[in-house]
């Protein structure tokens, strides 16, 4: 087997669109750790999504903390996450939570998004809040076997972006 080069694989790529299309948002509108942050925005770089996150006072240096890539992402400053979410669905965004529910899909029958999509994940420990669940379309479960209740929030928005971007 021959391991293909940093230059073959940029070669193979897609060309990234111009600009944000908003077709794909990760949307960690409570975060607790800046670390995950800078996680899920290389993911979104990696998957072609953008990150939308609340204005709060330590976000933008996470983010530039987080940003290995050295380049300018597409990010999204959320002021009231509610009021976002809500203005997300009257334009016909799909809004999807990240969630344990009942009648939740389970990750593995997540279909590839169709339709412009926020993918929203809750506070790291607390998850998503009560007055947000009336705003999601629909919720996706990730099934664990272990003993904690969740999965890192990066590590999760990870998952679910790879599956809505139709890359897993």
């Amino acid at each position: 087997m021959r391991v293909r080069t940093t230059k073959e694989l940029r070669a193979e790529r897609r060309r990234r669109p111009p600009r944000c299309l908003g077709h794909l948002i990760a949307a960690p509108l409570w975060p607790l750790y800046g670390v995950n942050l800078g996680t899920l925005l290389r993911t979104c770089d990696a998957v072609g999504a953008c990150l939308a996150v609340p204005r709060l006072p330590w976000v933008r240096e996470a983010l530039d903390r987080g940003n290995t890539l050295r380049q300018s992402s597409c990010v999204h400053w959320v002021r009231e996450p509610l009021d976002w979410l809500g203005g997300q669905r009257e334009d016909g965004v799909s809004v999807l939570g990240v969630e344990l529910a009942e009648d939740a899909i389970r990750l593995a029958d997540l279909p590839m998004a169709r339709r412009p999509t926020v993918a929203v994940l809750g506070h790291e420990r607390d998850g998503i809040p009560p007055e947000a669940l009336d705003l999601l379309d629909g919720v996706v479960e990730i099934p664990m076997i272990g003993v904690g209740d969740s999965l890192n929030v990066a590590v999760a928005g990870s998952l679910v972006l790879y599956k809505l971007a139709g890359f897993a």
